[in-house]
């Protein structure tokens, strides 16, 4: 349990006043405010696991790829042992970004400003004519390494943390682990990323996008309302008008007191509209023959015992996890998307979206496939993904449209001063015989996972540092 301290902004506002739990509320300055954002980046992001890829991304020794922890770049780098490392992307002798790219491929990452040289694993080499000895004789060699974070790889996805003595990655995930292994550790080979990530950077505070990623199915009736107009995601009424969409807001919601949150959503439906057969007549492994998961071949399918057990395969295959996010600022979609043809295909993307400033956020898309499926799969994934989940995705163009409206709306004088609101509450609890442990409701969509999102982040940002 994270010691409370109560830390106070420069106008006497508390920031545990920030987040009412009484009434389930949040004021709205919180998507603008400088000084909370100063905060976030050390109490959040410097504390917590932060996702920064995958390790297909480099394959091969020497490969290395920067990204962001928050408001500090990284080197990510894979050493001649094979062992991935992530490197403060600051050069210790005077604060020079030591890598200027991307990526690429070296086993020597050499600082262009006075030439300090370091291994992959952020060892420090030494600097240039060493008979002379630039670095000094006041710290060793050992002293002068790149600053280290703590590194774990989870289904090839790489998380590191500056929280050296903190809660392992496990402890971090708790029982949300479960149910992300039913999605990245499901198969023998595991997943790769498709290409390098798409990015575009969009104005608006992290933390729109952020608690959006906690599951909020709600805004899908109405910002992606397209979905049952032009969309093959529900027959046609007799009448010819759209499809009501409502239907897929029933299912399973799984929160954490870590913020982490899962939608599943119902699979009995898809079958029977996609294949005709009648669900309730068909074993575990009828439905995954049926109906594969999301970016599985059918000839796949059998990896799945071997991976998950019993119980997971039982949720897998009546109300699967397709949507939810991984706190504070990840995104992921396992998503069925009907095709034209009464077939169905996968899409498996990850978002992160990394803070750039109190309104400004990078959004970064990755594409996802299993090693194992067809080539040909593999590019009609790539195709249908970046067509509604990249950058320019339709899916995506209504979300980052509505967050930078958020973001100008704290910024007024009296929007500053009003709520998010988070009330319509579950009553529910878990399905009668629902194998997964977490805080688990049925029904319609509800507030509680995007509750539970701003709760862990008022525990982080009144913790002490």
């Amino acid at each position: 349990m994270l010691t409370q301290t109560s830390p106070m902004l420069a106008d006497g506002t508390k920031i545990a006043d920030l987040v009412m739990p009484a009434t389930r509320e949040v004021q709205m300055r919180v998507l603008s405010d400088p000084e909370i954002y100063d905060l976030e980046m050390e109490r959040i992001f410097g504390k917590i696991w932060n996702f920064l890829g995958h390790e297909s991304e480099i394959p091969n020794s020497g490969d290395f790829v920067v990204r962001d922890m928050g408001s500090d770049q990284v080197i990510i780098s894979r050493d001649k042992a094979g062992e991935v490392h992530v490197m403060l992307n600051v050069c210790p002798h005077r604060g020079m970004r030591v890598s200027v790219l991307d990526g690429g491929n070296t086993q020597i990452h050499k600082c262009i400003y006075h030439g300090w040289a370091f291994r992959p694993n952020g060892d420090f080499i030494g600097a240039p004519v060493e008979k002379e000895c630039m670095h000094g004789k006041m710290m060793c060699k050992e002293e002068l390494g790149l600053k280290k974070a703590r590194v774990t790889l989870y289904g090839g996805l790489i998380f590191a943390t500056w929280n050296i003595e903190g809660p392992s990655f496990e402890e971090f995930l708790g029982d949300a682990k479960w149910y992300y292994d039913i999605l990245f550790k499901r198969s023998d080979r595991g997943l790769e990323v498709l290409g390098p990530p798409q990015r575009f950077v969009v104005r608006a505070n992290w933390k729109a996008a952020g608690e959006q990623s906690a599951a909020d199915g709600f805004h899908t009736l109405t910002l992606h309302r397209w979905l049952g107009e032009v969309g093959n995601y529900a027959k046609k009424n007799d009448d010819g008008t759209s499809a009501d969409l409502s239907p897929e807001m029933y299912g399973v919601e799984i929160s954490s007191p870590h913020g982490h949150a899962l939608r599943c959503i119902d699979l009995a439906r898809k079958i029977s509209r996609l294949t005709g057969l009648d669900p309730k007549e068909l074993s575990v492994q009828q439905k995954l023959d049926a109906l594969p998961p999301a970016g599985m071949h059918k000839d796949m399918v059998e990896q799945l015992a071997r991976n998950l057990s019993p119980e997971q395969l039982q949720v897998l295959t009546t109300m699967p996890p397709q949507v939810g996010g991984i706190f504070p600022n990840v995104l992921f979609g396992f998503v069925y998307i009907p095709q034209p043809d009464g077939s169905v295909l996968g899409s498996l993307t990850l978002h992160a979206y990394v803070p750039r400033g109190p309104d400004k956020l990078e959004f970064v898309n990755w594409i996802l496939a299993e090693k194992d499926a067809p080539q040909e799969l593999r590019e009609r994934i790539l195709k249908q993904t970046i067509q509604l989940f990249g950058t320019s995705g339709m899916v995506e163009q209504d979300d980052s449209d509505t967050w930078p409206h958020m973001t100008l709306s704290a910024k007024g004088a009296m929007g500053k001063k009003q709520t998010l609101k988070y009330q319509a509450v579950y009553e529910t609890g878990a399905p009668e015989g629902w194998p997964g442990p977490g805080m688990v409701n049925e029904g319609f969509t509800k507030d509680d996972t995007q509750w539970h999102w701003w709760m862990y982040w008022r525990e982080l940002m009144t913790s002490e540092v």
